[in-house]
C-alpha cells in the first residue's frame, strides 16, 4: 500500500499574535507564519522594534505590557487564530540575591500574561471552531539550573497552564502546546552569559557559553531560532490538528526527556 504525503501549511486567513516578537524565537516564528500566509501582529515591549519587525515582514506591530489591562483588552478586540506567548526575560542569582520583586514579574509575564491572554482569545478561537495556543516553555519547564529560580519556577508553571488549558479547549478543536527549547542563540541567551560568568567563577564569556551551556550539550553548539519557528509552523498546521497539551523538546541532546 502507498500513500501520497503532500505537507504543506497555508495560513491565509488566519491571524497571528506572536509576543516577544521583534527578535530572536519570536522574530523567527512570526516570520515563519508570515511566509505561510498569516496576518501576523507583531508585540514587543520596546515599540520601534515592533514596528522594525512589522515593517520587515509585512505584518502589523502591536507594542506594548502584555501584563498591561489596556493590551489585554486590545487582544479581545481582535480575531486571533494563533497566539504564541514567547515573551520573557533572565535573571541570574543565587537565591539569596534574587530580588522578589523580579521574581513576581517574571511570574507576571512568562505564566500570568499567557494565562491571561488565551483567556482573552479562547472566545473567538471556540466561536470558529479553530485555534492555536503554543506557549515558547524552555527546557528548564521540565528541568532546573541553579541560579535561575525566577525563571525556572515561571516556566515550569507555563507547561502546567498548558495541559491544563488544552483538556479544557481540546473540544472545540483548539490545541495548545508548548515547545522547550535549549539554548539558543538569542538576545535572551547572549547577555546572560556575563552573569552566569560572574556566577561560576570565570573569566569571560566564552568561557561561561563552553563551560556552563554547551558543557553539557551533546551537539555542542546552540540551537537556531529557526528550528523552533518550523516546529511551531507545523503545530499550526491542519497536519497537527490531533497534537495538543504537549510539551516538545528540542535542546541538542541536553535533557534526554
Amino acid at each position: 500500500m502507498s500513500a501520497d504525503v503532500n505537507f504543506s501549511v497555508d495560513l491565509r486567513g488566519r491571524t497571528a499574535l506572536v509576543t516577544g516578537g521583534g527578535s530572536g524565537i519570536g522574530y523567527s516564528i512570526a516570520a515563519a507564519l508570515a511566509q505561510a500566509g498569516a496576518r501576523v501582529l507583531i508585540n514587543d515591549l520596546v515599540p520601534e522594534r515592533a514596528q522594525e519587525a512589522a515593517t520587515a515582514l509585512h505584518g502589523e506591530a502591536l507594542p506594548g505590557d502584555i501584563t498591561g489591562a489596556d493590551f489585554l483588552q486590545a487582544v479581545r478586540d481582535l480575531s486571533i487564530d494563533i497566539l504564541v506567548n514567547n515573551a520573557g526575560f533572565q535573571h541570574v542569582a543565587p537565591l539569596e540575591e534574587f530580588p522578589p520583586e523580579v521574581f513576581r514579574q517574571m511570574l507576571e509575564v512568562m505564566l500570568v500574561a499567557p494565562f491571561l491572554l488565551s483567556q482573552a482569545v479562547a472566545p473567538v478561537m471556540k466561536a470558529r471552531g479553530f485555534g492555536r495556543i503554543i506557549n515558547i516553555a524552555s527546557i528548564h519547564a521540565k528541568i532546573a539550573s541553579e541560579y535561575k529560580t525566577g525563571y525556572v519556577s515561571a516556566k515550569h508553571g507555563l507547561l502546567g497552564l498548558t495541559r491544563t488549558i488544552a483538556l479544557e479547549l481540546a473540544p472545540s478543536g483548539i490545541t495548545v502546546n508548548a515547545i522547550c527549547p535549549g539554548y539558543v542563540d538569542t538576545p535572551l541567551v547572549r547577555n546572560q552569559l556575563s552573569d552566569l560568568a560572574t556566577a561560576h567563577n570565570l573569566a569571560s564569556e566564552e568561557e561561561a557559553l563552553a563551560n556552563v551551556m554547551l558543557r553539557v550539550v551533546p551537539m555542542k553548539r546552540l540551537i537556531e531560532p529557526d528550528e523552533i519557528a518550523y516546529l511551531s509552523l507545523f503545530l499550526c498546521s491542519d497536519a497537527a490538528r490531533s497534537i495538543t497539551a504537549q510539551g516538545y523538546t528540542i535542546d541538542a541532546g541536553l535533557s534526554q526527556i
